[in-house]
């Protein structure tokens, strides 16, 4: 009997003991896991400190290039002959070929259609038609004009002057009456070429077509906001 109740009481202990050691097993593991996750999370800050400094370092090295570029261009410009001359020669280009913002001495010329009441005249005869506005800018042109628009419409090498219904379009751009005409040039020598007895507002004049011609010392003449195509022409090689 008493060996009995000491196999119970060995079992009891034994299980108590087991119990203890499982418990303290889990702990052990909870307390490892806790340290491995803060330890993982650690180094995790650490990786991303140290990428976040190499970004913003790659950042700051990338503004000093910037700068560093941009002051060896105007350094190259100021001291290259060359390169100023270019700038200038393209400055030019543009001016002729209607593709910059322009102004200087030159005259106005206001044509609009006919207020007349006569009702005897053809009706046609009585409003500004796209070959007017044709014939005036050669008109101008040949007087040696430097630059026209029509109501703010460059007139270049591509421009297009045709009839569209009540309406004319210029550069594909719709127009009408008044047509406000600006040309750069000699003074005298456009207006005396568009005043001029026999010339093309004299002929609009004898069809009721009004016309005011005034001269300017500052006309201005905004660029060609279009597309300048060019299908055949190429360069000579």
């Amino acid at each position: 009997m008493k060996e009995k109740k000491a196999y119970i009481a060995i079992a009891l202990v034994c299980v108590v003991l087991a119990s203890a050691i499982t418990l303290q097993i889990r702990t052990m593991k909870n307390e490892n896991s806790e340290v491995a996750q803060s330890f993982a999370n650690s180094e995790l800050k650490d990786t991303l400190l140290e990428w976040k400094e190499k970004a913003d370092k790659a950042e700051e090295d990338l503004e000093k290039s910037v700068s560093q570029l941009e002051k060896i261009r105007q350094d190259t410009t100021a001291n290259d002959n060359t390169s100023k001359e270019k700038q200038e020669e393209l400055k030019k280009y543009n001016m002729i070929t209607g593709l910059t913002d322009v102004e200087g001495n030159g005259i106005i010329l206001t044509v609009s259609d006919s207020s007349t009441s006569n009702t005897t005249m053809d009706l046609s005869n009585l409003i500004v038609h796209d070959t007017d506005l044709r014939n005036l800018v050669n008109e101008l042109a040949n007087a040696g004009a430097e630059a026209i628009s029509i109501n703010n419409e460059r007139i270049v090498s591509t421009t297009c002057i045709t009839c569209a219904g009540n309406v004319i379009q210029i550069n594909g751009n719709k127009v009408g009456s008044p047509f406000v005409i600006k040309a750069i040039g000699n003074q005298e020598s456009l207006y005396g070429a568009i005043t001029r007895a026999g010339g093309y507002t004299y002929l609009l004049k004898t069809r009721s077509i009004q016309v005011e011609t005034k001269k300017s010392d500052k006309v201005q003449i905004p660029k060609f906001t279009g597309a300048i195509t060019q299908n055949y022409v190429e360069t000579k090689k």
